[in-house]
């Protein structure tokens, strides 16, 4: 009897702040009847009443609040708008309700004397079935409009009456006979600039009059970038055929429109994750199709903007290509050697931005094929080769990407030889160069001070030059490889992406971080066993295949806190650069998205590892992953992943106190219903006030939580939304998430099953029934 009393009095102190908080909030809501957050807190605190109310048998308050609730939950969801009646009868149903709360605290009973419910609930009740006529919308008078059109008519005529006298336009008029030489000429100079100015405006006016009406359309004129191709385009039709039908676009323009396009595709994936989040809330309601349409067209338009802008931006590498056959001319005379340039592929196109940075790269891998690779013409004959040399130029699409090939026929890089180089020069270990293989040896080209060359020219050998080359192709996002065969022959394979605004990605977490990785660095994707990596010299390892593979967990390369351990599987996403893999071991995979590079200003652009920030379609800040520093960093990190996942083993559980519920409402007297239920247990209990405390309480790691007790309508965060971000972690995927709410629909049971709710239970219950859910979810006996 003490302990209904004590809930009792905890019920009424709450109501009461309730109460005194919703009278404040419908005010507000009257001014901003478009505020949802504000809507959605009035509906919370009506349910919340409800609910308690239910459970403690008010009967008549419960009736109340529940007509009440009906209208709140029509306006939250668009079907009903706010009206200053509504608002009355709203506000007058508050006043009962505090009538009630009134007679609970004097009589323990909600039977007012001398009050009764049903007008007001019958009025709620046409109000939530759209019966109520709306409130009259406030308009201007009729007489208003005639006077705004006769003031603005006026002041046209003033304008033309200006127009036709410009001298009538001047302050005032000039006394001539007042003024010196001097003077009376600066006073002509004026007049004649004023003239002048007016008529040319009054040009420009009719010109825009002209071109506003109705006039055969011309061919829309092609928008090009300055310093592309000036070649004039005749336009169809005999009389304008020696018309320039292209436009000169400051290229900082086009930088401009790139920027806008970009924040257009951040919207549009923003849109895009706030329909699938509707979609899955609100499942079979007719809007649901109109929005899909409206959201379907939207990311269809972007895309094709998104095209068209990169294609204003876009430049055959013609204009880098062109300069190259000078260059292998004047190289060939230098080295006294026959050399050939053959290039095709030049029409292809490439953002300008990239196509000024990748001219530098080109001319040191053309500079070095005719100076390292092809052979002096003797050379040649002896080895049964023609006297001149060819180096080829090639470009072509492949993807996203355009690859740029620079093959000769010359002698071929020597795996051999050049593992004994880097050795001399302490570049690697004896040990390193038996472990490399082909590929990786010719990659040593790329290493600062590595050279080949017998003597040092003007051209080549003091061994930079290959290494700027490696570095500025990664700026770009892009990829460099070798291929090459003794006395045939090189090839140096560059891979670029088209644009480097916008570009695909994974992104994966860690821990409670999440990180975009450069979709075209990503080999694939694998989950393994724990027990399948190995520890060899301090390094972690994966056989992956017949590859072994150096293993890197993102946590440690970022230094991202361990709070929630793995399973006995990891991701592992696997990264190349070249020839060079790694593996990177990962907490989850989010998925493939369309991301843009936003730059981390200046303070913090030379953070190691970090290439750059996006926003994500949920409206976070996502890091970009610089997968070659990343590389580097892996190379410093020596932690044993496999036994530092066993040390974080879960313990046994001893006795029932060793058990912890996580017990999550915002009412302060459903908590106490809960812990007093729960108590023969013998369990602990930890409780949080709504969704956002109660998963931080989850993600600090300091409590081992065996099971959680989840209310539905909560502040912040509601109850479906916390069961989803809990089942988003592979830790909790099996943890007993039990609602404990008074939503007794299908569609709530249904939504509950889909966020991952493990027991449902409606308000109001028995604490045997509530002791005996637990009992069973935590395996007790």
């Amino acid at each position: 009897m003490e302990d209904m009393q004590e809930i009792l009095e905890d019920f009424l102190v709450e109501a009461f702040e309730l109460v005194e908080q919703i009278d404040h909030d419908l005010v507000d809501l009257e001014n901003s009847p478009e505020d949802l957050e504000l809507l959605n807190r009035i509906f919370r605190v009506a349910h919340t009443v409800k609910g308690s109310s239910s459970f403690l048998n008010f009967d008549v308050l419960t009736k109340l609040t529940h007509h009440m609730e009906d209208v709140l939950n029509k306006a939250r969801h668009g079907d009903l708008k706010i009206t200053p009646d509504i608002m009355d009868v709203v506000l007058e149903s508050v006043d009962k309700m505090k009538t009630l709360l009134n007679s609970i605290r004097d009589n323990g009973s909600d039977t007012a004397i001398g009050m009764d419910i049903e007008p007001i609930c019958t009025r709620l009740t046409a109000i939530s079935e759209g019966e109520e006529i709306p409130g009259k919308e406030e308009v201007a008078p009729a007489s208003e409009a005639p006077k705004e059109e006769v003031k603005k008519e006026e002041v046209k005529k003033e304008e033309v009456k200006k127009e036709e006298n410009p001298a009538t336009s001047n302050e005032e008029e000039v006394d001539v006979n007042q003024l010196s030489d001097s003077e009376v000429e600066a006073e002509i100079e004026r007049l004649l600039k004023v003239r002048k100015a007016e008529d040319q405006a009054r040009r420009e006016r009719k010109k825009s009059e002209a071109t506003s009406k109705p006039a055969t359309p011309k061919p829309t004129p092609q928008v090009k970038a300055s310093g592309a191709d000036d070649k004039k385009v005749p336009a169809s039709g005999g009389g304008s055929g020696s018309m320039d039908q292209t436009i000169r676009v400051e290229v900082k323009r086009l930088d401009h429109l790139m920027n806008l396009v970009g924040e257009l595709v951040l919207g549009k994936n923003r849109l895009i994750k706030i329909y699938d989040d509707t979609e899955e809330r609100y499942e079979g309601e007719k809007f649901l199709e109109e929005l899909n349409q409206v959201v379907a067209s939207l990311s269809t338009i972007t895309t094709d903007v998104q095209l068209a802008v990169m294609k204003t931006r876009m430049q055959p590498v013609a204009k880098v290509f062109n300069k190259f056959p000078r260059v292998v001319r004047d190289l060939s005379r230098e080295l006294g050697k026959q050399i050939e340039l053959e290039i095709s592929g030049e029409e292809t196109e490439l953002d300008k931005s990239i196509i000024e940075e990748i001219g530098d790269p080109i001319m040191h891998m053309i500079r070095n094929s005719c100076d390292h690779g092809v052979e002096e013409p003797a050379t040649r004959l002896a080895n049964g080769k023609p006297e001149r040399g060819v180096v080829q130029l090639r470009a072509y699409n492949e993807g996203n990407h355009i690859i740029i090939e620079i093959t000769d026929d010359g002698k071929g890089l020597d795996a051999t030889a050049l593992k004994m180089k880097a050795m001399e020069k302490n570049l690697i270990t004896e040990k390193e160069a038996d472990q490399m293989n082909d590929k990786e040896a010719f990659a040593l080209v790329f290493k600062p001070g590595f050279s080949t060359a017998v003597k040092v020219t003007n051209v080549s050998g003091r061994g930079v030059g290959m290494d700027v080359v490696k570095t500025n192709i990664e700026k770009l996002n892009g990829t460099i490889e070798i291929d090459s065969e003794v006395g045939k022959g090189s090839i140096f394979k560059l891979r670029i992406p088209l644009t480097l605004a916008i570009i695909q990605s994974l992104l994966v977490g860690t821990q409670e971080e999440y990180y975009a990785i450069p979709l075209s660095s990503v080999v694939e994707t694998v989950r393994v066993p724990v027990d399948d990596i190995y520890t060899i010299e301090g390094k972690n390892v994966l056989r992956l295949r017949d590859e072994v593979l150096s293993l890197v967990r993102l946590s440690d390369v970022f230094g991202v806190k361990q709070v929630l351990e793995s399973e006995d599987k990891t991701y592992v996403v696997v990264v190349a650069i070249a020839e060079n893999k790694l593996g990177i071991i990962v907490d989850t995979l989010v998925g493939q998205e369309e991301i843009v590079i936003k730059s981390m200003g200046d303070y913090l652009q030379n953070i190691r590892g970090i290439a750059g920030a996006t926003m994500r379609g949920d409206g976070r800040i996502t890091l970009i992953v610089d997968i070659a520093a990343m590389m580097d960093i892996a190379k410093e990190i020596k932690v044993d992943i496999k036994a530092q996942i066993e040390s974080n083993a879960k313990k046994p559980k001893e006795k029932p106190a060793d058990y912890k519920v996580l017990v999550v409402d915002d009412s302060k007297m459903d908590r106490t219903l809960m812990q007093k239920a729960l108590e023969p247990l013998g369990i602990s209990l930890i409780e949080a006030t709504n969704g956002v405390e109660a998963l931080n309480v989850i993600k600090s790691g300091e409590h081992d939580i065996d099971a959680v007790l989840i209310d539905i309508e909560m502040p912040k965060m509601d109850g479906y939304t916390l069961a989803g971000e809990i089942r988003k972690y592979s830790k909790y995927r099996y943890l007993p998430l039990i609602a404990v709410t008074s939503r007794t629909s299908k569609t709530d049971r249904l939504r509950g099953v889909e966020v991952g709710m493990t027991e449902y239970i409606t308000k109001p219950y028995s604490p045997e029934y509530l002791e005996n859910v637990v009992r069973k979810n935590l395996k007790l006996g």
